[in-house]
């Protein structure tokens, strides 16, 4: 069997909701290996009739893919497996409720870089759909990195800096007339890094 994406991203609600339950969760973790109903049952401690039912919900929505049928005794196995070895759930899943920077406004909020990464999420998705229909390769860029900063003063230079060089950059290559150019969008964000390890509870975090 072919190797399975390492991603895939659940824009439909009704996919989401059919995932988004404990025992399906574990089910689809265990899944990134192909395995029966009885292997699934004796590692997560459910009866198999009942992983058998979650394994046809996941079927249902497109999260699991068959593999192969094996013969055990005087039974046969129906092997399956996950159609990726990780989900993420875009936040069009939530339909209106799913903000835009259009709706943030104010760019240096958490509220507007969570929706800026809200929109990679969507428009990745749409992509990366396109991509595979055609058979070809998405071509995407990261660059990542972390700044230790003395003060307010040289984080505050820093992204004047960086704001410059973009523009600089952008003006340099940028070419609007270009008929068979190909429009690329590029965000940069930046926030604190997490290095205290806590619990945070399940509460949903408030954004401003």
């Amino acid at each position: 069997m072919a190797a399975l994406p390492q991603l895939e991203i659940v824009r439909d609600p009704a996919r989401a909701a059919a995932m988004m339950q404990p025992v399906r969760l574990r089910i689809l973790h265990e899944l990134r290996e192909p395995q029966s109903a009885s292997s699934i049952g004796r590692h997560i401690d459910l009866p198999r009739q009942q992983v058998n039912y979650h394994l046809r919900e996941l079927e249902k929505e497109g999260f699991l893919c068959f593999v192969e049928e094996r013969r055990k005794g005087n039974c046969v196995e129906r092997i399956v497996q996950a159609t990726a070895q990780s989900y993420l759930i875009s936040p069009e899943a939530l339909g209106e409720l799913g903000a835009t920077p259009e709706v943030q406004r104010d760019r240096f909020s958490a509220a507007y870089l969570v929706a800026a990464a809200a929109r990679i999420i969507r428009d990745l998705a749409v992509l990366g759909l396109r991509s595979r229909r055609a058979g070809q390769r998405l071509s995407t860029l990261t660059l990542e990195t972390e700044v230790r900063f003395r003060n307010a003063a040289d984080r505050h230079a820093f992204s004047e800096e960086l704001t410059t060089a973009l523009a600089r950059l952008t003006a340099r290559y940028h070419d609007s007339a270009s008929p068979e150019g190909r429009i690329f969008r590029f965000v940069a964000g930046a926030y604190p890094a997490i290095t205290k390890q806590q619990d945070d509870g399940p509460e949903g975090a408030q954004l401003d």
